[in-house]
């Protein structure tokens, strides 16, 4: 696991023009959360619980979707980056969408994934740990 985690917050090397949007909206969300709310966030997949406890909170204040919407695009960012550091993966778009498609060929659209988090039916965690699984 030691090499995961460290994996995980590895400098990113040289990246797909796809990856410039999302990888800035995560970075701005890291800053805001960490002026905001105090909370580092380092791009493991820990730090992914944090981030849905944050989005929890923010949905239990019933705070409208409009007045939101830009803070879990950041997030969602967030949780494809620490997908796309973990495995290896890449942003892809189309469309104006966002995904990582991970090394195996598969896609994920963590942005959407920060959505349905705020509506309770979503986990970036979780997305996160399916993302990463060995699959056999």
């Amino acid at each position: 696991m030691t090499a995961t985690a460290t994996a995980a917050t590895a400098a990113p090397g040289p990246r797909p023009s796809a990856a410039a949007r999302p990888v800035r909206w995560a970075a701005d969300a890291v800053s805001a959360l960490r002026e905001g709310a105090r909370l580092h966030l380092d791009y493991s997949a820990q730090s992914l619980w944090r981030v849905d406890r944050t989005i929890e909170g923010i949905r239990r204040e019933e705070a409208p979707y409009a007045a939101v919407e830009t803070v879990l695009r950041g997030f969602g960012a967030y949780a494809g980056e620490v997908i796309a550091r973990a495995t290896g993966g890449e942003w892809w778009t189309s469309g104006g969408d966002h995904w990582v498609r991970t090394p195996d060929g598969r896609l994920w659209d963590p942005i959407d994934e920060a959505r349905r988090c705020y509506t309770g039916d979503g986990s970036l965690r979780l997305l996160c740990r399916e993302a990463t699984a060995t699959r056999s």
